[in-house]
Parts: C-alpha cells; sequence; structure tokens
C-alpha cells in the first residue's frame, strides 16, 4: 500500500512549532485571531478535545490486526445497502468539493482503503459504504449539483429518511466559494427530514485568509439565523495539508459513540 502524506499522523503535527500545530490541528481556532477585538468566539472553539481525544479517534482510522477497515459495498438504491448494524456517518456534497478526497484524506493512515478520487467531477454516482472495524460505518455519497446522477433526489432522501443509524450527515462545502444554491437545497432538505449535520468547508488551503474568514462568518451567521439542525461550530479542512483532518476524525468518533467523554483542552 501506498505510506501515509506528511501529517496525515497525530505524531507528526505534534513535531510541528506550536502555531503551526494549533493551525494544523483546530484551524478554525487559529482564523479566529483575526476577528475584531471583543468578537465572539464561542462558535469557533464547542468542540475542542484534548489531546487523548484526538489520539483514540486516530486509533479508530488507523486499520490493524484486529481492526480492519474496508470498502464493504455500493449501492445505488436502499435495499442495496449493507444491513444497518453500525452508528453510521455520511458526507455529501457538491459534485466537485472534495468529498472523495477528503475521506481519502480521513482513511490515509489505512492506505489500503480504496477511495477512489475521480479527475471529473460527478464521478460518485452510487453510495459508497466504508466500514471501520465493528465500530461505524462511512458513507460516501453521489455529489449534488454539476452532473450527478438522475436519481440522486431518490436516492439520497431515501437514505436521510430511512436509515435509523444514521448519527450524522456531513455537509461539505467549498471553502473558496461559500454556500451556493445548491448547498441551500441541500440544507432544506436535512432541515425538513430533522436530520443532524454538520457543515465542512473544504479545500481551506486555496482560499486567502480574508476571503476564508468573510465566508466562515457568512456561514455561521447563515446556521444561526436560518438552521435548527446544524452543529453550530463549521469544521475547516484541507485533504492536502491536513488542516482539520485530525478534528474532523475525532468528530465522527464522538458522534458515533466511540469517544466516552470528549475533554475540552
Amino acid at each position: 500500500g501506498r505510506s501515509p502524506p506528511p501529517l496525515a499522523a497525530l505524531s507528526q503535527v505534534l513535531r510541528l512549532e506550536r502555531s503551526r500545530r494549533t493551525g494544523v490541528v483546530f484551524p478554525l481556532q487559529k482564523l479566529a485571531r483575526y476577528l475584531a477585538p471583543g468578537a465572539d468566539t464561542a462558535r469557533f472553539r464547542l468542540f475542542q478535545p484534548g489531546l487523548a481525544a484526538l489520539q483514540r479517534a486516530e486509533a479508530l482510522f488507523r486499520s490493524g490486526r484486529d481492526h480492519a477497515i474496508d470498502y464493504v459495498s455500493s449501492a445505488v438504491r436502499m435495499d442495496h445497502a449493507p444491513p444497518p448494524a453500525l452508528p453510521e456517518v455520511c458526507f455529501i456534497g457538491r459534485s466537485n468539493v472534495g468529498k472523495s478526497s477528503l475521506i481519502r484524506a480521513l482513511f490515509s493512515l489505512s492506505p489500503e482503503v480504496e477511495v477512489r478520487v475521480s479527475k471529473t467531477p460527478g464521478h460518485t454516482k452510487k453510495m459508497n459504504f466504508f466500514k471501520v472495524g465493528k465500530y461505524f460505518t462511512l458513507v460516501d455519497m453521489p455529489g449534488y449539483g454539476y452532473r450527478a446522477p438522475q436519481d440522486f433526489v431518490e436516492m439520497v432522501e431515501a437514505y436521510l429518511q430511512e436509515r435509523h443509524n444514521l448519527k450524522r450527515t456531513f455537509l461539505l462545502v467549498d471553502g473558496v466559494v461559500g454556500l451556493q444554491k445548491t448547498d441551500h437545497i441541500a440544507v432544506e432538505m436535512l432541515e425538513e427530514f430533522g436530520i443532524p449535520y454538520v457543515m465542512v468547508l473544504t479545500k481551506i488551503d486555496r482560499a486567502s485568509r480574508g476571503l476564508l474568514l468573510k465566508n466562515v462568518l457568512e456561514i455561521q451567521e447563515f446556521v444561526k439565523e436560518k438552521t435548527q439542525g446544524c452543529f453550530p461550530q463549521l469544521f475547516l479542512v484541507s485533504s492536502l495539508e491536513f488542516s482539520g483532518v485530525h478534528l474532523l476524525r475525532c468528530f465522527v468518533a464522538h458522534v458515533t459513540g466511540n469517544l466516552p467523554t470528549v475533554e475540552a483542552s
């Protein structure tokens, strides 16, 4: 298998000097430093796990002899989906938002896990299920918007409404362009079904600090004013630089019930 990229493991991140380390593990907190004095930063630090929790989460994403991480199956209809035996999370987002790249980054410590990353947007046409040992399942959903599969709506709506073991939906939004019209439609769907979800801003390495801060503040305001089911803290990630990936692993472990306590650092 491929060897994991630099900074994929927490042990590599801990060798960095402190400011850079914070930027990799807690990119949103690092961004909060550039807010106007006196600005409310509560939404920037709601989920702030300590080192022990981050390490425990990383162990879940690292395959071993007694802990297999496998692609299980793909499904175009709910009756093709594997049985809902484990807690589950799903990742949805626009076709070129970097969803498969992010899932590959999450699984980067288990290089044998095959997450296909396509050069062509809209390539994920099916729901792809990945089983993480006996702990949880992660589902890569088809992208919406540009080149989405015809039956996207039926497939995704059926999944969201019928999958009783679904613990959290991760809605990916491009950190460079912010919320788009198609994202608003996805938000409306999640709100209508009463599905708990969280927004993840991708590709943060491609946005200038000013643009990223502008998008973060606009989306936070939108979440506060217009949503009920969205977790108030945004998660910022770069699949290239691994910023936010360690924290996101920890949040996945947390919402699937695999972190007994998340202590604040």
